[in-house]
């Protein structure tokens, strides 16, 4: 359940303005969690690659729980790609090398016309985390 709330957190930083259009009066909410952002998307990073790596390395689980695998693998990928996207100004500060800053740009520059989709993908899994949950309690 955590792991839904965090990717709904994750897609609401990644699309604010479609969250403030719908829902105006979680612009306040937003703005207290902005400061933090960054290091939100390092740990996220870090958490998405653990995940991705899991997924691939428990791929025997797609046939017996192929939905289960599945969400494992996407939201893993989906928390990766927002985790690189809203946490590399906070990685940055913590690698002096100018090619390593370089390459970090090249990523960005890659991921960031998926931000929107990211967001959006980040908010939808973590809605379908939250409620397998909790209808799977």
């Amino acid at each position: 359940m955590f792991y839904g709330i965090w990717l709904i957190v994750l897609g609401a930083l990644a699309v604010p303005n479609l969250i403030i259009g719908k829902k105006p009066q979680l612009k306040g909410v937003l703005d207290k969690l902005v400061p933090v952002q960054g290091w939100m998307g390092v740990i996220s990073a870090f958490w998405g690659a653990w995940g991705v790596i899991g997924a691939v390395l428990g791929i025997a689980a797609l046939t017996t729980y192929p939905i289960w695998w599945a969400t494992w693998l996407a939201t893993s990928v989906v928390t990766l790609g927002l985790g690189i996207l809203l946490g590399v100004g906070t990685a940055k500060t913590f690698i002096k090398s100018p090619a390593a800053h370089a390459k970090m740009d090249q990523t960005i520059a890659k991921l960031s016309p998926y931000q929107g989709t990211l967001g959006i993908a980040g908010l939808a899994l973590g809605a379908w985390c939250t409620v397998a949950y909790l209808i799977l309690l």
